[in-house]
């Protein structure tokens, strides 16, 4: 058996997008030692394969960070057979709040370096003193605390579409950025609560520690992250603090939590937060795109770009030659071909 996918993506993703199967988007993570990832991924493959499971997952000696769909008539056996691994037996499993089965088209399993990038020597400081993890209504209750400050560890194309009331939204890149910068924002306040979100929660659970380590006391986490806090929010009829959409890493591109519309679109400037990924894939920029933009664009980011998928599919990929096909070819939410942002000036004074 082949232990990755072989069929062309194009075709899977037409294929998923026409399938009736109906489907169960889940993330979950966990911080643990593993002696053998490689060994390790090649048995979760096999396993996960042989269930219908599709997604993304990172497999490194920290851990495993997951982001997967699975068909809901082999829901149970899956969780089953996840909890039959040791380290994994019971682990939180964020169910989608928005989701229309439509998150992922393959299985993808990469053994990493670490299960997310975040630029720390994990021997400096210990990974294991992590913020005090807190629930939804917690959450709630220490962000009415004028003695708290909140903040995003997202990125900036995540916070961009959708965040917490009043908190303090970074405007970086990656979260190997968030951490320096969250550091330098809040120096002077090592005394405040310090609460902390991410997507999941498992950028959290590092930076948390992180922070703790540079000298921050009152240090909080919302535990299983925006997805958790919704779920917990509409089950146990709390306020809802976050206002837009919560931005996820697979096709969907985004769950609703609120009606409220915060970004704009990057083209036109009307209120938009629909994610999408230009056209052309000599750029493939991830940018806000209004339905308007999008057919006087052709799904692309500007003219030059609508120009060239124009063109035929030979003398596109003769453009493409030398382009680095990399991490940088998508490129995210920012260009000089980006007429409209909305930035959060949050992020440059603390008060």
């Amino acid at each position: 058996m082949a232990l990755h996918n072989r069929i062309d993506k194009r075709i899977l993703k037409e294929k998923m997008q026409h399938s009736s199967e109906e489907r169960i988007t889940i993330s979950f993570y966990k911080y643990h030692q593993l002696a053998e990832p490689k060994a390790f991924r090649d048995e979760l493959y096999t396993l996960l394969d042989q269930l219908g499971v599709m997604g993304r997952i990172y497999v490194a000696h920290e851990g495993i960070n997951a982001q997967i769909s699975a068909p809901k008539a082999n829901l149970d056996i899956f969780r089953e057979k996840l909890y039959s691994i040791d380290f994994l037996n019971g682990v939180r499993l964020n169910i989608a709040v928005d989701d229309n089965g439509k998150s992922f088209f393959k299985l993808k399993i990469l053994v990493r370096k670490k299960i997310v990038a975040d630029g720390l020597d994990d021997t400096s400081f210990d990974v294991t003193q992590t913020g005090q993890h807190v629930n939804a209504a917690d959450f709630n209750k220490l962000a009415e605390n004028p003695n708290t400050i909140i903040i995003d560890m997202r990125n900036h194309y995540e916070s961009e579409v959708g965040h917490f009331k009043g908190a303090v939204l970074p405007d970086v890149d990656t979260f190997r950025e968030e951490l320096q910068i969250a550091e330098d924002l809040l120096k002077d306040n090592k005394d405040k609560n310090l609460l902390m979100y991410c997507t999941g929660g498992i950028r959290c659970e590092k930076a948390s520690a992180w922070m703790r380590h540079k000298g921050f006391n009152n240090v909080f986490q919302l535990n299983g992250g925006i997805i958790e806090y919704t779920r917990q929010v509409k089950n146990e009829g709390l306020e809802n603090k976050f206002i837009g959409k919560n931005f996820v890493f697979d096709e969907r591109l985004g769950e609703r939590i609120s009606e409220d519309i915060v970004s704009v679109c990057h083209q036109c400037g009307k209120a938009c937060d629909t994610h999408t990924n230009c056209k052309n894939d000599g750029c493939h920029l991830l940018f806000i795109q209004c339905e308007e933009c999008a057919g006087h664009f052709n799904g692309c980011c500007s003219d030059e770009c609508k120009e060239i998928i124009a063109m035929p599919a030979e003398a596109q990929k003769e453009l493409r030659k030398g382009i680095n096909k990399g991490r940088q070819v998508f490129r995210k939410g920012r260009s000089e071909k980006i007429a409209f942002r909305k930035v959060n000036h949050q992020s440059s004074t603390i008060l």
